[in-house]
C-alpha cells in the first residue's frame, strides 16, 4: 500500500518553560511499529506535560504524525557510518532538541549508536541497551521475548508502571469508494520481498478465496503496489492492492469478518484494529516474538508454508 503524506523535521522548537522534551526511537519495520503502541501510549500518559517526539523511518513518518502519541516527528536520515557531516547533522538536530530522556525501544546497532551523537556532558537519560546509558535494559532474557512484553519490560526498568492497551481508533481512512459489498473477508497473501517463505502459496489463496465466495463471504486482497502480481493469481477476490492507506487497512479491518494473511505488517495493523486474524507463519519467523496482537488472534504454523492445505486455515477461521 502507498505510504501516507509525510515531510521530514529537521529542527525541532524548544522546549517551553518548564516543559520537557522527550524523543522515542522507532524505526520499523512496520509490524515492530505496531508492536510498539502500547509502549507509545505508555509513554505518552507517564509525561503528559512533556514534549514528546518520535524519530522513525520516512515511510511511517506521516502515519506518526496523525497519531495522539507525538507532538513532533523527527525522519531518520540513515547516515552511514562513514558519512561524517550526516552524523554530525544529526547529531546536531538531536542536540538541539533539547530531550531530557530517550526511549529508545528499536535497540538496534544502529539506534544504540546514535546515543553517541548526542555530546558528552548534554546525555539525556537514555533507555536502552546502549553501552553507558543511564537506563539499560537488564533482562537477560529480552532477545527471546515477544516484542510488545519485551517493551513493556525495558519501561518498567526506567520508571513506567501504567500499560495502556493498544489503540488504533485514531487511524481512519475512506473505504467507501471501495463500494466493497457487507460481508467480506481480508487476504494478505504478500511479505517482505527478500522472504518470499514467509508466503503462503497464491494458488492457495485462491483456493481460499474460491471457498470464502462459495459461502457468500466476498474474498478482497489488499496489499502494497508491487504486490498486484500476486493478487492477479487470485481472481476470485477484489483486488485492492496499491490502493489503501494506513488508515483504510484500519476501517477495512474494523468492517471485515475476518483476515487471513503472511507474517507481515499489515497483518498487525488489522489484529490490532480490533479484525479476527488468522497469521500463517513458516520456520522463517519466530510468532513467540512476533506474532500480531489483538481481540481475536489465531497462529498456523508450518517449517514450510507449502505444507499448510487450505483445510487447515477453514478450520481455523472464527464461526
Amino acid at each position: 500500500m502507498p505510504a501516507d503524506d509525510h515531510a521530514s523535521m529537521d529542527v525541532l522548537p524548544r522546549a517551553e518553560t518548564g516543559r520537557q522534551n522527550v524523543l522515542v526511537v522507532k524505526f520499523g519495520a512496520f509490524g515492530n511499529i505496531i508492536l510498539s503502541l502500547a509502549a507509545f501510549a505508555a509513554i505518552r500518559q507517564h509525561h503528559a506535560g512533556a514534549r514528546i517526539s518520535v524519530l522513525t523511518s520516512e515511510a511511517y513518518a506521516g502515519w506518526l504524525r496523525r497519531s495522539p502519541y507525538f507532538d513532533d516527528v523527527l525522519v531518520d536520515p540513515r547516515p552511514r557510518w562513514w558519512d561524517l557531516q550526516g552524523l554530525h547533522r544529526l547529531g546536531r538536530t538531536l542536540a538541539d532538541g533539547d530531550f531530557v530522556r530517550v526511549y529508545d525501544l528499536q535497540t538496534s546497532a544502529r539506534s544504540s549508536r546514535y546515543f553517541r551523537l548526542f555530546p558528552a556532558k548534554r546525555r539525556p537519560e537514555w533507555s536502552g541497551i546502549a553501552f553507558g546509558c543511564a537506563l539499560p535494559d537488564r533482562d537477560p532474557q529480552r532477545n527471546v521475548l515477544h516484542d510488545a512484553v519485551r517493551q513493556q519490560g525495558q519501561l518498567r526498568q526506567a520508571g513506567i508502571s501504567v500499560f495502556p492497551p493498544a489503540d488504533l481508533s485514531w487511524c481512519r481512512g475512506d473505504i467507501a469508494r471501495f463500494a466493497l459489498p457487507a460481508d467480506f473477508a481480508l487476504l494478505v497473501p504478500g511479505s517482505s520481498p527478500d522472504r518470499p517463505a514467509k508466503r503462503w502459496p497464491a494458488a492457495r489463496y485462491q483456493l481460499l478465496a474460491q471457498r470464502l465466495a462459495g459461502q457468500g463471504i466476498t474474498p478482497v486482497v489488499i496489499g502494497s503496489a508491487p504486490e498486484q502480481s500476486l493478487a492477479a493469481e487470485i481472481p476470485s477476490a477484489i483486488d485492492l492492492t496499491g490502493q489503501t492507506s494506513f488508515g483504510d487497512l484500519g476501517d477495512l479491518a474494523r468492517a471485515a469478518r475476518f483476515a487471513v494473511g503472511n507474517d507481515t505488517g499489515p497483518m498487525h495493523l488489522i489484529a490490532t484494529a480490533g479484525c479476527a486474524a488468522v497469521t500463517l507463519f513458516s520456520n522463517d519467523s519466530n510468532p513467540s516474538q512476533c506474532a500480531p496482537c489483538g481481540r481475536w488472534t489465531r497462529v498456523l504454523q508450518r517449517p514450510d508454508l507449502a505444507d499448510l492445505p487450505v483445510e487447515a486455515v477453514l478450520e481455523s477461521l472464527p464461526g
